[in-house]
């Protein structure tokens, strides 16, 4: 790598973590502000701080894509504005070099955003929802504001909070027959894993049986359900903040339990192009730093890169759900913006070279 190459990927690099830092300290007030609503009971404001600030990976490894478009837009257009730029052109530098400058601290940004995204995010968010689900729904049969529901089979499942080490605490369970009539409802104050099968613990079961009820108390019962603590971890996070292997696990469990997979699937290209993605949104700043970018100021780069971003980002977001309505393909959803942004910015490359 040459003076220039790293002069030019230092400036690059620079200002893709500074707009990093601040589109994630937005994103964190905002949600800080929100999480004020939810204040009640065990769960304080140190809580929802606490909670918001390990949202952080997750909302860094989701805004990538964006701040790298806004930081290459800033990076290179500052170079571009004191005409260095224009002196690299003139001493020989190709338009094909510059851009792969460009590109090599944006493929340093797209393995960090991987390791975050299949390491760090999926743990971070599985204790923040952990501690948010045990302060907001502690010691309630069913809390309606916490916890995840699953089926298995015949069988409802409410669980109020996943502890990281796999502790359930607050199980509850609805049992139906053929029929859809409930045979019985039952919770459990704690449940703990044994290998194979599930030891719920301080258990009151209600049966139905015809027009009257029975009661049961017991203190330990075996409960045999395929579900494991990883599956578990898997459960109580939303699809856009589990890791891709999560994903990928989760996708086929579902499909054996005949259940609906489409918005995994969906989560899954989402997270696993996300590398491709980011690489196009890169390939267009650097074609309009050289096309109809190269002589506005700052702000407008700024503004021209937020909007662009928030279109692309909007488009995902239409087209993610209406994958789901219409039947086609999620990968249809992920690679149609990332291809329309790939060939635009190579259509300009082209024209500017």
């Amino acid at each position: 790598m040459s003076r220039l190459d790293r002069y030019i990927g230092w400036h690059v690099l620079m200002a893709v973590i500074a707009v990093s830092g601040v589109i994630v300290g937005l994103a964190l007030l905002f949600a800080f502000i929100d999480e004020l609503g939810d204040i009640e009971g065990g769960y304080g404001t140190l809580d929802a701080l606490v909670y918001v600030l390990l949202t952080g990976p997750r909302r860094l490894y989701e805004m990538l894509p964006m701040a790298a478009l806004i930081g290459c837009l800033i990076g290179l257009g500052t170079l571009a504005s004191s005409s260095e730029l224009t002196i690299m052109r003139a001493a020989g530098m190709s338009l094909g070099r510059i851009v792969w400058a460009v590109i090599k601290p944006a493929l340093a940004l797209m393995l960090v955003g991987i390791l975050i995204g299949e390491y760090l995010a999926p743990w971070t968010e599985d204790i923040a929802q952990a501690r948010r689900s045990m302060a907001l729904g502690r010691g309630e049969a069913q809390s309606s504001k916490s916890g995840l529901w699953h089926r298995q089979g015949d069988e409802f499942v409410h669980v109020n909070a996943v502890q990281p080490n796999g502790v359930l605490l607050g199980v509850t369970r609805y049992r139906f027959d053929d029929e859809r009539q409930m045979l019985s409802a039952s919770f459990a104050r704690r449940a703990e894993y044994q290998g194979d099968h599930w030891l719920l613990r301080s258990i009151s079961t209600t049966h139905f049986r015809g027009d009257r009820t029975e009661l049961e108390q017991a203190a330990e019962s075996r409960w045999d359900v395929e579900l494991s603590p990883q599956l578990l971890s898997t459960v109580v996070l939303e699809p856009e903040s589990l890791s891709i292997s999560g994903l990928w696990r989760y996708i086929h469990y579902l499909g054996e339990q005949g259940l609906n997979n489409a918005r995994y699937w969906l989560a899954f290209w989402t997270k696993a192009l996300q590398p491709l993605v980011t690489l196009s949104l890169v390939l267009m700043a650097v074609s309009f730093i050289f096309g109809p970018l190269r002589s506005v100021t700052l702000g407008q780069r700024i503004f021209t890169g937020v909007v662009v971003g928030f279109v692309f980002r909007i488009a995902q977001d239409l087209l993610g759900p209406a994958s789901q309505v219409f039947g086609f393909s999620p990968l249809l959803a992920v690679v149609v913006p990332a291809g329309i942004s790939a060939l635009i910015g190579l259509w300009l490359l082209r024209r500017a070279g």
